[in-house]
């Protein structure tokens, strides 16, 4: 017997800092994409014909120049498709692959021109004649209302206490309204499918999609095929943030309906712009909100509208404004409280889910409450905040009816209150406004609760399959999609924590419909949650078998056997894992398992609007310092801090990253990121040269970043962690709020500043020179 010495603990079990796992891989440009995949002979390229109307009627398409173009093999129409022409993931019936009679949106697809080069489908796609009667279109949220376009799905009210006893008890009212832009998702890797037919009916296809079992299913009901003839096979995707949870099946439909009618390898990616203008992107909102509170700022009664641009057809719109209703009470109890969604039809590309998935604009909505009581009372926003914040039994439930049990924001923003110095700090910058004519600071500090959990009570469910080979080594497969998160490092080091064994030993495989079966979307910010409880599931069954193994063979008990770093101990000895492994694949101990976890507690009743729809809450809180030139409307940010709460981190430097990237792109949505549509119903900013991202040089010259370290979640979720893909994206508002100190300090801090989103320079600029003109008036 190979006895080992004991050694203190494993490399790169959970809690380490380990570097992603394939983060050596992006640097040096060896990680493969899809575009990367080598291509059989004979593969043709798709291209999307899109339509040059907002709304119209088809009266009639020439495909002449098309076809005769060179290289191209054929076209493909909704006549081409043998089962539906739909691709709704909220059984709507109402997305189509191909527009038929009628275009909803400027760049719908209308057809598909297949080519043997991607260059050729692309110019011959622009060939095409198509002969339209146009009809009204309406582009903007408030247009749609004025014009009566219908919603595109049933709305959600959230109804707490007696709201007209609330404001009638209340000794001020406000009311107001603000606008919250949308978001393109603008990941590295565009859209892109890659399909192979096999025999008979089945198709296997590469696609960068976060849901393959949706895309799956998607992919079958187009072709007319049972879900087991079709694979979906993701490897890693370039970005997502939600953008390819739906979007992606657009493509994955084309590259397959095409592979399966051509016989031949297909694949299909867009241009930037075309991708940009085909695809979905977060929901812009219109709110409309009343409050009640006292003369200490504390919150009676809150009444709201929340109304968001869906685009043309349902997609997720409806979870999506559900969402923002769950999120419109951020850390704050509302004692009387009425939100309602309001999701409307407009003729534009329908909008999609989006980090935060809702919440970001309900979140916003919420904080621009606070801010309007803040500045009517004349009171620091931050005292404002703390003043309403949940608290012990009786202040501590939610607009939709669940008890904030595990509230820790109180501490977060007692302890980044005194790390960031805030206090001290905004002293002196309401000293420095009053002697500064051009230049304006600003200071915010705003807090994050965000509820885990799909509001679709059936999507929080997952599956993995592990393998331990006769060699010791390990095979890791689970339903997650690898987006640049770090999820298959995570969950690599959970099975690598459970068997004890180094996190080298094991080997994560690409995700694969043909391994683990109907798998949630990774998105909801439980990617680690889910999968990472699913694959210790599968451990802890072949552990179980590996015991009973060394207990039959050595004439132990259970407790006579455990696993230690590296080694199996068997009585006094230790034997190595790989040797231990051998001998029970000798003894023929089953060594592979399939893992299952289901979120506990959840339940929720949409019709009633009350539940629990979250297992938990993860929060935050950042404080954000800018500069404003108020003769241009130009900022710059200063500073941020930022303390957040992910529980006991599975690894910590991930964690950090996360955090580090989703407070940027939450900046970016609220300040430089702006969607535009013309007269015509066409986006215009759908480039890099006129959508703009925030760069390098736009994140804060002083970042500070920490975790609360002390945290633990007090739920049973994968060894007392919590997600972070989302919530940290909240965190931007503190910028948003910022600037509006900073353009409220031209009337002394006595005018709420009600800066729409994003604040874009021009919107600061009009916003200060509306103050102005407020304080003249008054």
């Amino acid at each position: 017997m190979n006895v080992m010495q004991p050694i203190d603990r494993i490399r790169g079990g959970v809690h380490d800092m380990e570097r992603h796992e394939s983060g050596h891989k992006h640097v040096t440009g060896t990680a493969e994409y899809i575009d990367d995949i080598p291509e059989p002979a004979g593969t043709l390229h798709a291209y999307l014909g899109l339509s040059e109307r907002a709304h119209a009627e088809i009266l009639a398409i020439d495909f002449e120049a098309v076809c005769t173009s060179p290289g191209v093999i054929g076209v493909l129409t909704a006549d081409d498709i043998p089962g539906e022409n739909d691709i709704s993931p909220a059984h709507k019936h109402d997305d189509p692959v191909f527009a038929t009679t009628r275009v909803e949106f400027h760049g719908q697809p209308i057809f598909a021109v297949i080519a043997k080069t991607r260059e050729e489908a692309r110019r011959a796609a622009a060939k095409v004649k198509i002969d339209y009667a146009d009809l009204p279109h309406v582009t903007d949220v408030l247009e749609a209302a004025k014009a009566n376009y219908p919603l595109v799905i049933d709305p959600l009210k959230l109804e707490r206490g007696d709201i007209k006893a609330g404001f009638e008890a209340a000794t001020n009212i406000v009311q107001g309204e603000m606008r919250i832009g949308g978001q393109d998702h603008f990941y590295l890797e565009g859209h892109i499918s890659f399909a192979v037919p096999g025999e008979d009916d089945e198709i296997t296809l590469y696609s960068s999609t976060q849901h393959p079992s949706e895309t799956q299913h998607m992919v079958g009901q187009v072709l007319g095929v049972p879900s087991n003839a079709v694979t979906v096979n993701v490897r890693r995707i370039g970005g997502a943030f939600g953008g390819k949870e739906t979007q992606a099946n657009l493509f994955a439909a084309v590259a397959a309906l095409a592979a399966r009618k051509y016989r031949r390898a297909i694949k299909i990616r867009p241009d930037r712009d075309d991708d940009m203008t085909a695809t979905g992107k977060r929901h812009d909102f219109h709110v409309d909100y009343k409050v009640g509170f006292d003369d200490d700022g504390r919150i009676e009664a809150v009444d709201a509208t929340f109304a968001a641009r869906c685009g043309f057809s349902a997609d997720l719109s409806g979870p999506v404004t559900d969402r923002a209703l769950f999120h419109a009470d951020n850390c704050y109890f509302y004692p009387h409280v009425r939100l309602r969604s309001r999701p409307l039809k407009t003729n534009t590309v329908s909008n999609t889910a989006f980090r935060g998935f809702g919440g970001p604009q309900g979140m916003v909505g919420g904080e621009r409450m606070i801010e309007h009581i803040a500045y009517t009372l004349g009171k620091d926003p931050l005292e404002i905040r703390k003043l309403n914040f949940y608290g012990d039994e009786g202040r501590n439930l939610t607009p939709y009816h669940q008890a904030v049990e595990d509230n820790i924001i109180g501490r977060i923003i007692e302890e980044l209150e005194a790390s960031a110095d805030y206090g001290a700090r905004r002293r002196e910058i309401v000293a420095f406004n009053r002697k500064s004519r051009v230049i304006k600071r600003g200071i915010a500090l705003t807090p994050v609760k965000f509820g885990i959990s799909f509001t679709k009570t059936e999507y929080n469910q997952a599956g993995a399959l592990v393998h331990v080979y006769a060699d010791g080594s390990i095979h890791l497969n689970h339903g997650g999609t690898e987006m640049g998160q770090g999820l298959y490092t995570k969950v690599a080091q959970v099975v690598a924590d459970e068997f004890c064994v180094d996190l080298d030993r094991i080997k994560v495989t690409a995700t694969s419909t043909g391994k683990v079966p109907n798998t949630s979307a990774t998105a909801a910010s439980s990617g680690s949650d889910l999968n990472g409880m699913a694959a210790a599931d599968a451990v802890k069954q072949i552990k179980a078998r590996l015991v009973a193994f060394a207990c039959e063979r050595y004439g132990l008990s259970e407790t006579d056997v455990a696993f230690e770093p590296n080694v199996i101990r068997v009585g006094a000895d230790r034997i190595p894992f790989a040797d231990f492994i051998k001998s029970a694949y000798g003894a023929r101990v089953q060594l592979s398992a399939a893992g299952f976890y289901k979120t506990p507690k959840i339940h929720w009743n949409r019709a009633e609007g009350r539940g629990r729809p979250f297992f938990y809450y993860a929060y935050g809180a950042s404080c954000s310092e800018v500069s404003v030139d108020i003769l241009t409307g130009e900022y710059q940010v200063d500073r941020t801090d930022i303390l957040h709460d992910v529980g006991r981190s599975l690894n910590p430097a991930l964690d950090i990253g996360q955090v580090e990237g989703a407070f940027v792109q939450g900046m970016g949505w609220l300040t430089t990121e702006e969607l535009w549509w013309d007269a015509k119903g066409r986006l215009r900013t759908h480039a890099p040269s006129t959508y703009k991202i925030p760069l390098a040089s736009d994140r804060p010259r002083i970042f500070n970043v920490r975790l609360a370290e002390w945290s633990v979640n007090r739920e049973e979720t994968i060894r007392r962690s919590k997600a972070v893909g989302e919530p940290p994206f909240m965190l931007g508002i503190s910028v948003l709020e910022a600037i509006s100190m900073a353009a409220a300090s031209v009337a002394d801090y006595h005018v709420p500043p009600c800066i729409d989103a994003p604040a874009t320079p021009e919107r600061v600029l009009m916003a200060i020179e509306r103050i102005r003109a407020v304080e003249r008036k008054g």
